[in-house]
């Protein structure tokens, strides 16, 4: 390599420099493109150097022109020429530099360009980190609260850096108060000889009325009629440690102390209401209207003396409400990494509610818009869950990848296809692309028509099915339970399709428990055969076996011809008797002694009348068993009142 294309830092360094301060001068970005194309080396080198040189320019006119300096490098890597972290290099090093109240204002430069920062967010979320731990929590309150909201906004909802996954508690946030009772009586005693009409009316009882002590100045709140001493002080500052780290609530001590600090705490907000002229409405319309800005203090002030007004004052009484809240649905929520010995009992969990309902009925009360704090504070802690369920699923992405192969199209001209093609010819065919295929396809111009053809049905009768296990079922055959098709693992699994589509009693409910599948399609069968026609079902019926150990169902054989008294009606005449039963159908079924939870699950199962009718019949058989005979439903239809339909069953 010739020296005459060698790069000199130093050189390089000086032109760019130059030239952007004439780019500064002239608000345009042409004199660091000219000099970048005529600096001799590689990009790398001159990316580098034009870095340098912007930091340079910057540490000498950081006061007057930083924002512009800022502008000029985002241009920079727009056009190629230099790094991708420089713009944010050179917002840090002005955040360094310059003093707080002036950050404020470049910060309002950081939030219109969100959309620049998102490029590359992790170097300007390092400079926002780094600003927030120059700031003070107590004093620059809004400012850290910016600070987060930006982060929020340049954040994809996934990031897991912000989450805290681990719920754990910032236990360094300790309220400190007065703990010693004897400090406590020596500072009212002194508070009492500096203001003696303040000891005789707290002391004494004495009341004073509107107007006697002349007029009050505006915007000095009213004495506070709570009796304040140091157990309710002491009480009242402990729970804090509590909303501190909630997770000693599950100690049973611990438990007990918060319990009685809290009845005491609430009761004395229960029972010293606030007006509108306590809750200062005035004084808050007065800033409203004259353009205050409301001013929020991150820790509490716990001195006594303040304890009345703090006690008076609406936004200190929904902050202390509040926090109850959010202690509770820390309680009884489901966490990830909360301890298995985290959990709460009964009573514990029925004074949660309790309580609960009481905070939220106190935040109704509080001047001023009550009703509409308490319901925006229910849907944010409501919205709190879904949140918490989301981080114990482990955080999934909300954004879902578009697979590969599903890339948006160009959408494309269609030709129209031909007539014949379609099937709307003279010829009505469809070309399928090949001989057989269209052949198939045209077998049938109505392809819904040809799926509902008698040919395409291939689910058998369950006269065809069970005719040999019902053969086999008949003790004057004499086949041994091994053999029997029942016992047929795959017969049995189609058997239960076919009763599921085909017959009532597989959804009726039954008290007859059944050791295997076998048992139970053997009942089914029973039932099966004294309903199905052309079957010898007179031959069969059923006995139990003296034998307690097994418990099987057993077939015998009954030479007695069938009677009135004896004959099981049968599913034809099941059929006609819900035919013409119709809606009438629930008259019959306080003859049959039918409960009420059956009529509603039979009023469930079916909207056909008939076939609630037919369901009534098949329960009230299913019950009765072999004594649901003829002559019984001729009974229980005559008392019903429908003599006619039983006439039927009189004369089949």
């Amino acid at each position: 390599m010739s020296p005459s294309v060698l790069f000199n830092f130093n050189d390089a360094k000086d032109a760019f420099t130059a030239s952007t301060r004439s780019a500064l001068d002239n608000k345009t970005s042409k004199p660091l493109i000219n000099a970048f194309n005529q600096i001799t080396g590689n990009e790398t080198e001159k990316k580098t150097t034009l870095d340098q040189a912007l930091r340079q320019v910057l540490e000498e006119q950081i006061v007057s022109c930083y924002l512009a300096l800022i502008y000029l490098s985002i241009d920079g890597v727009t056009e190629g020429l230099c790094s991708a972290t420089t713009p944010f290099l050179l917002l840090g090093d002005v955040l360094d530099c310059l003093p707080l109240d002036q950050c404020d204002k470049i910060f309002s430069f950081v939030e219109e360009n969100v959309s620049t920062w998102k490029s590359v967010s992790t170097s300007v979320c390092f400079c926002n980190f780094y600003l927030l731990r120059r700031l003070s929590k107590s004093q620059n309150t809004v400012f850290c609260g910016r600070i987060q909201l930006f982060l929020a906004r340049l954040f994809p909802l996934s990031e897991k850096s912000g989450l805290n996954l681990q719920s754990q508690f910032n236990l360094d946030n300790i309220t400190v108060f007065n703990k010693n009772e004897q400090e406590s009586t020596l500072g009212q005693r002194l508070l009492n000889y500096i203001n003696p009409l303040h000891s005789f009316s707290k002391e004494d009882g004495m009341e004073v009325e509107e107007g006697e002590m002349g007029d009050e100045e505006p915007g000095v709140p009213a004495p506070c009629s709570i009796p304040i001493d140091y157990n309710l002080y002491r009480k009242f500052w402990t729970l804090q440690d509590y909303f501190r780290n909630p997770v000693q609530c599950y100690d049973k001590f611990s438990w007990m102390t918060f319990l009685k600090y809290s009845d005491e705490t609430l009761a004395v907000f229960k029972s010293f209401k606030l007006d509108d002229m306590q809750a200062s409405k005035r004084k808050l319309e007065e800033l409203r209207t004259a353009g205050g800005e409301h001013v929020y203090f991150a820790k509490f002030l716990t001195s006594e003396k303040l304890m009345d007004l703090q006690l008076s004052d609406s936004n200190f009484r929904r902050h202390i409400l509040l926090q109850y809240l959010i202690l509770f649905q820390y309680l009884k929520g489901q966490v990830k990494f909360k301890s298995s010995s985290c959990v709460l009992n009964d009573d514990q969990c029925s004074w949660m509610e309790e309580t609960t309902k009481l905070v939220y009925q106190l935040l109704r009360e509080i001047p001023p818009d009550g009703d509409k704090f308490a319901t925006m504070v229910e849907h944010v802690l409501n919205t709190e869950e879904n949140w918490n369920s989301w981080k114990n699923e482990g955080c999934p992405s909300f954004v879902k990848d578009r697979p590969v192969d599903d890339k948006p199209k160009r959408p494309t001209r269609k030709r129209q296809a031909p007539e014949d093609f379609l099937g709307k010819g003279p010829d009505r065919k469809v070309f399928m692309g090949n001989d057989e295929l269209t052949r198939l396809w045209n077998l049938n111009h109505d392809n819904m028509a040809a799926c509902q053809s008698e040919s395409r049905e291939f689910m058998p009768s369950l006269e065809e099915f069970f005719e040999e296990a019902i053969e086999q079922a008949d003790p004057a055959n004499m086949v041994e339970d091994e053999y029997k098709v029942v016992r047929n693992s795959n017969y049995g699994w189609r058997a239960l399709r076919l009763l599921s589509r085909r017959s009532p009693h597989f959804f009726q409910p039954t008290n007859q428990q059944f050791k295997s599948l076998a048992d139970y399609l053997e009942s089914m069968v029973i039932k099966l055969a004294k309903e199905l026609p052309d079957l010898p079902s007179e031959e069969i019926k059923t006995g139990e076996e003296d034998d307690e150990d097994n418990g099987d169902t057993l077939l015998k054989e009954s030479n007695d011809s069938p009677s009135m008294q004896t004959k099981v009606v049968s599913n034809q005449q099941m059929d006609e008797i819900a035919a013409k039963l119709g809606a009438q159908w629930k008259t019959l079924a306080s003859q049959l002694e039918i409960k009420a939870a059956e009529i509603r699950e039979i009023e469930t199962d079916s909207e056909d009348v008939d076939m609630q009718a037919k369901l009534l019949l098949v329960a009230w058989q299913d019950r009765e068993g072999t004594q649901a005979t003829v002559e019984s439903l001729i009974t229980a239809l005559n008392n019903a009142g429908f003599p006619k339909i039983a006439d039927i069953l009189n004369e089949t």
